[in-house]
């Protein structure tokens, strides 16, 4: 990411033999603190903890996550280097399970070294993952900007827009998803108030996506999770806007948990939900929703949040990380090809082409 002061959610920093440096995004909005990763292993934890969240963010670090496990591979030949990709990849394919951005990413990069396997000699190899990492990196940036360009003519001068956890550019390599049409929006000259839900249990939209916006000098309200409906009655919310984590082929989304409830009370109040996402978060391999994995996180995110016990130890708990919209409820899809409405397979197909990577 790169804010107008700055700071970037990740970047490289050196050759091959390089390492990648990431934001801490546990630590935000009280301590800018950045993490340095220089083993496969570190960048697998920096994924699993959330210190980089965001399905292209993940992706993006997944990516150098490659580069960086394989500093230590065996050159023998071809075959040993090939069982050293193998095991880099597999391992950070457990990080996480629902961004499908992170299993494209991998994908992304074992293609390019297979290609070249036996071809060239693995440090060639390992020179063109780094090329391909920075190359997704760049694309991302690219293609957030043309995700802000799609949507902006959605929102109009003035109007109140609600959004749920974080998809700004904390989550991906510059301006977001989400975020990146209001950024552009802004960019525009339009004036827009923007709702954000605190996004329990780990306060995403209270800890990330208001820190974004107020250095941006957006009008930025706070609003716990429940107070959605209540704002909507009130007339204060003319359009919502959410990320996603993967997109089914016929449009049903991913996205942190809370976002189906905003969709339902959107839809109950006749309010326009819309939902920006690459199409590298598309999964054309699933028919719906019903076969998104769903991740589940640790029951101490909602027990002990952000260190303060506030619930019984004896007591169940049960917390999906994750929820599904059906696309009956999401107005458009806004990639970096325009935006998708009506929301259905053929849409989404026509849009996407053969160009879908996954």
């Amino acid at each position: 990411m790169a804010t107008d002061s700055g700071t970037r959610t990740l970047q490289w920093e050196g050759g091959v033999d390089g390492e990648l440096l990431l934001i801490d995004q546990t630590r935000l909005p009280l301590e800018l603190r950045y993490c340095r990763c220089t083993s496969v292993g570190e960048v697998w934890e920096a994924i699993k903890q959330l210190r980089v969240r965001g399905a292209p963010a993940i992706g993006i670090a997944a990516a150098y996550g490659v580069v960086i496990g394989l500093q230590q591979a065996r050159m023998d030949d071809a075959c040993s280097f090939a069982q050293s990709l193998d095991s880099v990849i597999a391992y950070l394919r457990t990080s996480r399970p629902t961004a499908v951005n992170l299993f494209w990413a991998l994908q992304r990069m074992s293609d390019r070294a297979r290609a070249l396997l036996g071809t060239v000699s693995p440090d060639e190899i390992r020179a063109a993952l780094l090329e391909e990492a920075r190359a997704l990196h760049e694309e991302d940036r690219l293609v957030c900007r043309a995700i802000g360009r799609h949507g902006a003519p959605l929102l109009k001068d003035g109007m109140g827009v609600l959004t749920h956890c974080n998809a700004g550019a904390l989550a991906t390599s510059e301006y977001g998803t989400a975020l990146a049409v209001l950024y552009s929006a802004q960019d525009e000259g339009k004036q827009l108030r923007i709702y954000v839900d605190e996004t329990r249990p780990l306060l995403q939209g209270a800890r990330l996506t208001t820190w974004e916006l107020i250095q941006r000098g957006f009008d930025t309200t706070l609003i716990c999770d429940s107070m959605a409906a209540q704002v909507m009655r009130e007339g204060r919310i003319d359009a919502v806007i959410t990320g996603a984590d993967r997109i089914a082929a016929n449009g049903d989304t991913a996205n942190k948990i809370g976002t189906y409830g905003v969709a339902l009370l959107a839809k109950a109040h006749t309010i326009p939900f819309y939902v920006a996402a690459p199409s590298s978060t598309f999964d054309l391999s699933l028919a719906s929703g019903d076969q998104i994995p769903i991740e589940e996180r640790p029951a101490s995110e909602i027990t002990c949040g952000l260190g303060k016990q506030t619930a019984p130890d004896s007591v169940k708990v049960y917390n999906p990380a994750f929820d599904v919209t059906p696309a009956g409820l999401v107005a458009g899809l806004i990639t970096e090809r325009g935006v998708i409405s009506p929301v259905n397979e053929r849409r989404i197909r026509e849009q996407l082409g053969t160009n879908q990577r996954l």
